[in-house]
């Protein structure tokens, strides 16, 4: 242990009330400043996580949509060739449309999804996310009628006012000749279940039917909209998507996650390093307390800096003295914050005590996911702005005349 340092740590602990009290509000000051700036940057951690998990539930790793032509005819071969590729757990093919549904009570228009439900089950997590019912779409005889299955989302058929077995009507108008008095084709449904993402866009507007139904639904022939894919590792999607590009003989557009998702993951990204700046002023804040703090204890230790100097002790040491009493502020403030903050993220993940509107925003909770990184950015951007602050009143000590405090 140097010098300074021992004798920064006897000045932590020695002083006037007053002083003391100051001191250590002044780590509370810095802990709080630390904790709140942890805390958030964990919570746009949790949020994106969360978003990026159910997302890509829903949706895929990677996109295939055609280039040039509005389906793609070949997608069996296309789902063949995609799954030799390395890095690629599976691919399914699906038809992605608009259309209105109609129960007994109201009716709303809708997005739907033809899929196939073995291949489906491989790719996204729907099979998880039912709720209730069973995930299939045989036909079932409904009312006298033999029916096919559907699957709504639980708000869309709490909005539509149906439940398991009951019948529903689509309607669609693609692929008609809207020049002609033609009518929109229609067919019947029954719910065979219902599924819940937690994401309020897509339980409150998504169905799925199966893939042959969608065809004749939406007359696309033997043809899908896209084919989507289910990757080892989804931090590896753009790297794969050129590679995929060229297996394919670049006939198809190829888009990774970010690429499709990019304004929502990009808007969560900027959010997150304005508010980490914004949070960081509360540490600032608590930085004029350290200003304050070392002032007044210059002044009352005016006596001792004298004898110091006296006895050979350098203006750099004393400035020293102070520095690492400010920077110890800075190692219990921190300490303290990141302690806070874990304890803070532990207790609403383990409670969820802070809810979400689920019409506002994907998730009905708030989730917190800490990194390691961001708590050290923290603690580092909390260094250096204790160190800053220390140095003013820490050069006023080393400038103190030993002529003028002996005088005194």
């Amino acid at each position: 242990m140097s010098f300074e340092s021992y004798i920064a740590r006897r000045y932590f602990s020695s002083g006037r009330y007053f002083i003391s009290v100051s001191t250590w509000i002044t780590i509370v000051g810095v802990t709080l400043g630390v904790a709140v700036v942890c805390f958030v940057m964990s919570m746009h951690n949790g949020f994106e996580a969360e978003i990026r998990s159910r997302l890509l539930g829903t949706t895929s790793h990677i996109s295939v949509f055609p280039l040039g032509d509005p389906y793609i005819t070949d997608y069996r071969q296309v789902v063949r060739q995609l799954e030799t590729a390395d890095g690629v757990l599976a691919a399914s093919p699906f038809i992605y449309s608009k259309a209105a549904i109609q129960s007994a009570s109201t009716g709303d228009g809708i997005i739907v999804r033809g899929i196939d439900p073995d291949l489906e089950r491989r790719t996204a997590n729907i099979a998880d996310d039912i709720k209730l019912g069973t995930y299939t779409f045989e036909e079932k005889v409904i009312n006298g009628d033999t029916l096919p299955g559907i699957i709504l989302g639980r708000g869309l058929a709490g909005r539509l006012g149906v439940f398991i077995a009951q019948p529903v009507v689509l309607y669609s108008m693609s692929g008609e000749d809207l020049q002609r008095n033609s009518r929109p084709r229609v067919k019947k449904f029954y719910v065979s279940a219902l599924f819940e993402t937690g994401m309020f866009e897509f339980d409150g507007q998504q169905a799925y039917i199966s893939l042959t139904d969608a065809q004749e639904l939406f007359r696309v022939g033997d043809a899908v909209t896209a084919v989507h894919l289910k990757l080892t590792d989804i931090y590896r999607a753009s790297e794969l998507a050129p590679v995929i590009d060229s297996l394919l003989g670049f006939q198809y557009d190829i888009v990774p996650w970010n690429v499709l998702h990019q304004n929502l993951f990009s808007w969560i990204a900027f959010e997150k390093k304005i508010l980490f700046l914004g949070f960081i002023l509360i540490v600032i804040v608590a930085a004029f307390s350290i200003i304050s703090t070392l002032v007044m204890l210059t002044m009352e230790k005016r006596a001792e800096i004298g004898i110091l100097k006296t006895l050979g002790t350098t203006p750099r040491s004393v400035r020293r003295i102070f520095v690492y009493k400010g920077l110890l502020i800075a190692l219990l403030g921190m300490l303290g914050g990141w302690g806070l903050a874990l304890l803070a993220a532990y207790v609403q993940n383990r409670f969820r005590l802070i809810s979400l509107p689920a019409d506002i925003y994907f998730i009905s909770y708030l989730p917190i996911e800490t990194h390691l990184v961001d708590f050290v950015l923290a603690g580092l951007a909390t260094f250096l702005i204790c160190y800053l602050a220390a140095l003013y009143p820490a050069g006023q000590a080393a400038r103190l005349s030993v002529i003028e405090v002996l005088r005194e």
